[in-house]
Parts: C-alpha cells; sequence; structure tokens
C-alpha cells in the first residue's frame, strides 16, 4: 500500500497484502471483520482485538481505533466470535456430501 491510512503501520499494511489487500477499497470492500479474520487465519496464534480489528474498523472509517465507541466495539467482537464458532461447527460436523433433493 502506498497510500496513508490512519491506524496501520508497517506491520498490519504487510499482513494485508499477504491476504490481498493493496488499498484502502480493498479494506471497505471485505470490512473490518473479515481482514481481521483472514489475517488471522495465516498467523498460528490470536491476533489483539485492539491492535488489528479495531485498526482495521478505524482505518474504514478514517479516524483513530480510540475513537470507535464501546458498543461498536463489542459487535466487531460479537461477529468474530461467531465466525469462528460458525467454523469450528463446520470443522466438527462429518462431509455428508451434496443437499439431496
Amino acid at each position: 500500500m502506498k497510500e496513508k491510512i490512519p491506524n496501520l503501520g508497517k506491520t498490519i499494511l504487510k499482513r494485508l497484502q499477504g491476504i490481498g489487500i493493496f488499498n484502502l477499497e480493498d479494506l471497505k470492500q471485505i470490512g473490518a471483520v473479515q481482514g481481521y479474520l483472514r489475517m488471522q487465519f495465516l498467523e498460528s496464534d490470536r491476533l489483539p482485538f485492539c491492535y488489528y480489528l479495531y485498526s482495521l474498523e478505524g482505518a474504514i472509517l478514517g479516524k483513530s481505533w480510540r475513537e470507535i465507541g464501546e458498543d461498536r466495539k463489542r459487535e466487531l467482537r460479537q461477529k468474530v466470535s461467531e465466525s469462528r464458532e460458525q467454523k469450528r461447527i463446520q470443522k466438527a460436523l462429518p462431509d455428508l456430501g451434496p443437499y439431496p433433493k
């Protein structure tokens, strides 16, 4: 990324490029939650919410992550948790093949 984006330092920019996000428009298209989850998929351990998830959201909104309200932060964390739970359930279920008609 050549453009300066608030909240995003060298490390997070490099990780975004690793998941195919090369500019702010790419990030806006997938959103903070999917961006966070995709970066986390490439990492072996969990990424801190405040540095990654909130920074991505702040970048999309054009403000500091510190300016994001607690309700919105809670909503973002909930979406991440729901996505993780859904993936955990999908892994636990046997592959039953295509749904019969």
